[in-house]
């Protein structure tokens, strides 16, 4: 039964990814990178998130910069006919300072570096639905089950620039991370079913819960290069080290000590959430790192007025620790008529190193006014093997599109849309349950749909 009741703990760990290219890392710091997502060998005045060390090439000032972006759109999980779906909206705000000098320059920048926003999942997941094939046959059920989560991660970099000559920069800064992941999860076992030895009714009305959040902080580097070829060819180069996430969860949680006057056995401290997602079990400590990123990217002025450029991220995924689901042990249960002894085998979670590639475009209608395009497409490194209810991050295209608006020589109106499109991915529930064991038991579906709107503001002093 420990096993079996395992699967109860996929209810809750609904912890949302990133709604961009990676697995928790985001590349969407700044509105304009919806509008134009080639942005590693730019300069402009979003540089200081993807291309710092071409900050030298700006105007002489101080610069403030803002933006918020809204994401809005659905995850879903179908399993059995039944799609399970939370809906997504998620405000992202950021702020960049920097000031540029004849030969230098320094900037700070602040806003999210990964994740994905909350979801809310009020008819359940996949991971309850599973429950009752499980059991097959007996007639129980996880109706009423809610489960909600959100994974959030918060930067702050300060760093600085120095031009070596005309044509080279570089660039250093430190970065200060914390971390977020909670869930919130009640599941409730119900069920009724004949006695085959009394005749008597037996009535299940079992209930776990958990509210879980696991906080980290995390410190890391960020260096840059910029390579000014001609008047019309650039190169930029950034590179953002792994940062080393120690995740501690705090948590409250009650567990199943009975199911109903089944002649079950469970722990002596009963059985719920943590047992089989420890990470999330109070005061656990585990590691869940971001991933180091290699940034490269180049822009061509094509005419005065048309750029265009070309970018890269390559996620180092596999150099990263990330923390994976609890193994389940095998288990017997004493049911009355016949005994049962039943192993669902863990599936460890595996990835591999991550790319995206962007192409963009800028295009100056006159002084004060420029439309933005780009696509890009991103490949996430996650292997089936990690999709379930804790994450799914699916490959995806992202299609963008802007205006910038120019109202006078030191101030700037970026308007963005972009809208992700995902792979639709199946599960391993065929691998973790095996049909000559569970013949109830389907294999989940796993999609996404998000659009982003943004807007952005820049004042030079």
């Amino acid at each position: 039964m420990k096993k079996r009741l395992g699967l109860l703990a996929l209810t809750a760990v609904l912890t949302s990814v990133a709604y961009g290219a990676s697995i928790d890392h985001i590349q969407t710091y700044t509105p304009e990178y919806l509008g134009n997502s080639a942005q590693n060998g730019m300069i402009n005045n979003v540089s200081a998130y993807y291309n710092p060390a071409g900050l030298v090439h700006l105007e002489k000032g101080t610069y403030v910069q803002i933006g918020a972006q809204l994401a809005v759109g659905h995850e879903k999980m179908e399993y059995n006919d039944k799609d399970y779906k939370a809906d997504l909206f998620q405000p992202i705000p950021n702020f960049a300072l920097y000031k540029v000098e004849d030969d230098s320059a320094l900037y700070w920048t602040f806003g999210a570096l990964g994740g994905g926003g909350d979801l809310k999942y009020d008819d359940g997941v996949a991971g309850t639905a599973v429950i009752p094939d499980i059991f097959y046959p007996l007639p129980i059920s996880t109706t009423g089950s809610k489960a909600e989560g959100s994974n959030l991660y918060v930067q702050t970099t300060l760093g600085k620039v120095w031009k070596v000559n005309d044509k080279l920069s570089l660039s250093a800064a430190g970065r200060v991370i914390y971390g977020s992941r909670t869930l919130k999860g009640d599941l409730y076992l119900n069920g009724k079913l004949k006695n085959p030895i009394g005749g008597e009714i037996i009535n299940i009305n079992e209930s776990a819960h958990i509210d879980s959040e696991r906080t980290a902080w995390g410190f890391g580097g960020q260096f840059g290069l910029n390579y000014k070829a001609s008047d019309r060819l650039n190169f930029g180069l950034r590179y953002d080290t792994r940062v080393q996430m120690n995740f501690e969860a705090d948590a409250d949680e009650n567990k199943i000590k009975k199911i109903g006057s089944l002649p079950i056995l469970l722990p002596e401290t009963g059985l719920g959430f943590g047992d089989f997602y420890p990470e999330y079990a109070d005061g656990v400590k585990q590691r869940r790192d971001l991933p180091a990123i290699l940034a490269a990217g180049m822009s061509y002025k094509v005419t005065d007025n048309w750029t265009v450029g070309l970018s890269g991220n390559y996620y180092f995924n596999k150099d990263a620790k990330m923390d994976r689901g609890a193994k389940n042990k095998s288990v017997n249960i004493p049911f009355p008529g016949q005994s049962i002894d039943k192993e669902i085998k863990g599936i460890e979670a595996e990835y591999d190193n991550g790319y995206e590639i962007a192409l963009g475009t800028e295009y100056r209608i006159n002084p004060k006014w420029a439309v933005l395009g780009g696509v890009n497409y991103a490949y996430t490194g996650a292997k089936y093997t990690s999709y379930d209810d804790v994450e799914f991050a699916l490959d995806s295209i992202m299609i963008g599109t802007g205006l910038k608006y120019n109202s006078d020589e030191t101030t700037e109106w970026v308007f963005t849309v972009a809208h992700y499109f995902y792979d639709s991915e199946s599960g391993h529930y065929d691998k973790k349950y095996p049909a000559d064991k569970y013949p109830a038991v389907k294999n989940p579906e796993y999609s996404k749909s998000i659009t982003a709107f943004g807007v952005g503001y820049t004042k030079r002093f």
